[in-house]
């Protein structure tokens, strides 16, 4: 049997724009903290080991969730990046592939806790792409009409996967592109540690960036890939009240649904 995967849930950031002190993930949406959401969606795609890194409102956050089966929590201390995010939870990581056998390739999921709208069907097809594939790395991305706002995800001729480029670094040709980073990547264990290992702070933020993992195993001559497994709605984001409304509003339809196909719903 192949080891478990791994989840990191990027869960630190304060969310400002939410006018609250209340960190982000722990805004509700159909009922539920918008972190809870994303755990039951990785519980659900058989993800059972999940490494919730927590920072701003740590303590709220931990109280929040301590009860789930699976659940740790590791802390970014500072607010230096996604990158450094994920690097707190090196140590956790470690501890859990401590066990396994030498050779053996252990998937390490990192998604981010304020995406509610993850569904399970996007966590289990990227998984198994990654299997497949046997990559260092698959970034699970989407095509939408709207990409505003959004990395854009460059490929070669060939449709290999390049980089990722931000909107604000884009040129006009960039911009265009439809398919976006969806901040949900698959990464093998061992390889996501050494590229956490190199990470350097050069950008205008002084941060350390998830994003520059990827393209760093890529030169490294390891196989990288996006696949666009996620569906539209998943680019629904909250950073705003009126964005947590929508994405409440997008939650109820999609669970009405869920019920109604199902045959659940009462009459």
């Amino acid at each position: 049997m192949p080891p478990a995967p791994i989840a990191v849930v990027l869960a630190a950031g304060r969310g400002t724009r939410m006018g609250s002190d209340l960190p982000k993930v722990l805004h509700e949406a159909a009922g539920k903290p918008l972190v809870t959401w994303v755990l039951e969606a990785l519980a659900a795609a058989g993800v059972q080991d999940r490494i919730v890194v927590v920072g701003h409102g740590a303590d709220l956050v931990r109280r929040a969730i301590a009860g789930t089966p699976g659940v740790s929590f590791a802390l970014q201390r500072e607010q230096r990046g996604t990158g450094d995010a994920v690097a707190a939870a090196a140590d956790e990581i470690r501890a859990l592939i401590a066990a396994d056998a030498p050779g053996s390739r252990r998937p390490v999921v990192v998604v981010c806790g304020d995406s509610p709208m993850l569904r399970v069907e996007s966590l289990t097809g990227l998984l198994s792409a990654w299997s497949a594939r046997g990559a260092a790395c698959l970034l699970g991305t989407a095509v939408t009409d709207d990409p505003t706002g959004l990395g854009r995800i460059v490929r070669d001729a060939s449709g290999r996967f390049r980089r990722i480029v931000e909107q604000k670094d884009a040129t006009a040709e960039e911009r265009v592109i439809r398919e976006v980073n969806m901040s949900t990547y698959v990464f093998e264990a061992h390889d996501l540690l050494r590229a956490l290992a190199a990470l350097r702070p050069d950008n205008a933020a002084g941060e350390y960036y998830i994003t520059d993992c990827p393209g760093m195993l890529l030169d490294a001559g390891c196989l990288v890939d996006a696949v666009p497994c996620l569906d539209a709605s998943e680019t629904l984001s909250v950073n705003t009240p009126e964005q947590l409304a929508a994405v409440a509003a997008a939650l109820h339809t999609r669970t009405l649904h869920n019920r109604t196909s199902r045959g659940t719903v009462p009459s």
